[in-house]
C-alpha cells in the first residue's frame, strides 16, 4: 500500500473500555442504564449522530444533545487520564511498517484532546505522519471527510490507501473515500462482514500482515 490509515478508539488504542466506563456513569447520573445494545449503536459515532443517539438513549430533551455530549467526553477525559494501553498487536504493527517506510496516519471521530491525550497515555504520540480528529473535519464519519483529510495530510491519493476500521461507521468511512478497508472488530457484537472489503480477527493475525505486504 502507498499508506496506511488506522481508527484510533478499539483499533489502534484500546479506549473502547474507558469510553464504556464513560458511558456506564452517564447512564447512571441520568437514571437510566447502560447495556450491550447502547454500546453497539455508539461504536464509532460522532457528530450529531452520538447527540441524537444520547438524547434518544437517556430520553432527553432534544437540545440537550450537545451538553450530554460534553459531559460524556469530560469523563472519557477522566478515564484516560488514568491511561490507556495500544491494542494487541498495533505496536509491533506500527513499527514494522515504519521499518517497511510505509506513511501512517491516524483517523478518529473523536476530538483533538481526547486524541491527544490517548496517543500519550500510551506512548504513540510520535508514532504517525499525520493525525486527524473528529472536531478538525466539517462531517465526521461515516462521511469520507476524515478519511479524505487523512490521506492529503500524507500526501498521497485517497484510493491508494489502505484503511484499518473496527467500526462500521468508520468502515463506512474509508470506503466513501475510496480506500480499501480492512476490519479488524473489537467490541463483541460488531460485524464488518459486507462492509469491510477484508476481515480480520486482530492486528496480530498473520494474513492481515500479509495482506500489508509485511
Amino acid at each position: 500500500p502507498a499508506a496506511v490509515i488506522f481508527d484510533n478508539d478499539g483499533l489502534t488504542l484500546n479506549t473502547e473500555d474507558h469510553w464504556t466506563r464513560a458511558e456506564v456513569i452517564l447512564f447512571e447520573r441520568h437514571g437510566r442504564t447502560f447495556t450491550h445494545d447502547h454500546k453497539l449503536q455508539l461504536v464509532g459515532t460522532g457528530g450529531k449522530a452520538v447527540e441524537e443517539a444520547l438524547v434518544r438513549m437517556l430520553d432527553a430533551p432534544e437540545d440537550a444533545g450537545g451538553a450530554l455530549v460534553a459531559e460524556l467526553r469530560e469523563l472519557v477525559a477522566e478515564e484516560l487520564a488514568r491511561g490507556c494501553a495500544p491494542m494487541p498487536g498495533a505496536v509491533e504493527l506500527l513499527q514494522a511498517m515504519r521499518s517497511a517506510e510505509i506513511p501512517l496516519a491516524l483517523c478518529s471521530n473523536t476530538p483533538r484532546r481526547l486524541v491527544d491525550g490517548a496517543l500519550r497515555g500510551a506512548g504513540l504520540s510520535q508514532a504517525f505522519d499525520a493525525t486527524v480528529a473528529g472536531d478538525e473535519v466539517a462531517q465526521p464519519k461515516p462521511a469520507p471527510d476524515p478519511y479524505l483529510r487523512a490521506a492529503a495530510a500524507l500526501g498521497i491519493e485517497a484510493a491508494a490507501c489502505i484503511a484499518l476500521e473496527d467500526s462500521a461507521t468508520g468502515a463506512a468511512s474509508a470506503r466513501a473515500a475510496g480506500m480499501f478497508v480492512i476490519g479488524v472488530p473489537s467490541v463483541p457484537g460488531v460485524t464488518l462482514d459486507g462492509v469491510a472489503d477484508a476481515v480480520h480477527r486482530s492486528l496480530e493475525d498473520p494474513a492481515l500482515w500479509a495482506r500489508l505486504g509485511l
